[in-house]
């Protein structure tokens, strides 16, 4: 009894930090989008990040298609796997956009025509669900990892389309601005 009063005593708690995480992290990537002025850290080396997060995004990118792969040949520990890989990724990639927005001014695109609205489609869609996608990615991560299988396959229906939405709207949008950066 005292066994399983715990577990759920730590499932409260961990549930409350993906509830503080999932709400923390998109209001302080807003924060550092449009402050007044960026943060000086005194090195040029934060203009190469946003190539290093678009190759993040498409190794993540393809990391969810094999894990969606694997689950459907049940082939869980592989699907583990590369899910793992993915979560890793796109937590390197998080604190990589933070630096980079923090300490460099956003670039306006430059495309004209039938591209502009493409464009400004897919930033705005990316955009909005980014800023949600990690509450049912971690939610949905964390249900896997402890092997809550009936949870983690409810999660997944939404957390899944969402994640691998964003992650190649990521690397779209990159390849569409990339013409645009000044450095």
């Amino acid at each position: 009894m005292a066994t399983s009063n715990s577990l759920l005593q730590n499932e409260a708690k961990v549930k409350n930090w993906i509830i503080v995480i999932s709400v923390l992290i998109p209001v302080a990537v807003a924060v550092l989008l449009f402050m007044p002025s960026k943060v000086d850290i005194g090195a040029e080396w934060v203009y190469f990040l946003p190539h290093l997060n678009a190759v993040m995004n498409s190794a993540a990118s393809l990391a969810l298609i094999l894990g969606l792969i694997f689950v459907k040949k049940k082939m869980y520990s592989y699907h583990g796997a590369t899910m793992s890989v993915a979560f890793g990724l796109g937590a390197i990639f998080l604190v990589s956009y933070v630096i980079y927005h923090g300490a460099a001014e956003s670039t306006s695109f430059g495309g004209e025509g039938w591209v502009r609205p493409v464009y400004y489609f897919l930033l705005i869609t990316h955009i909005i669900l980014a800023a949600v996608a990690l509450f049912p990615i971690l939610f949905a991560y964390y249900y896997g990892y402890t092997n809550q299988r009936e949870k983690h396959r409810k999660v997944v229906k939404f957390a899944y389309p969402i994640w691998l939405y964003v992650s190649v709207t990521g690397v779209i949008v990159y390849l569409m601005i990339s013409p645009y950066y000044i450095r």
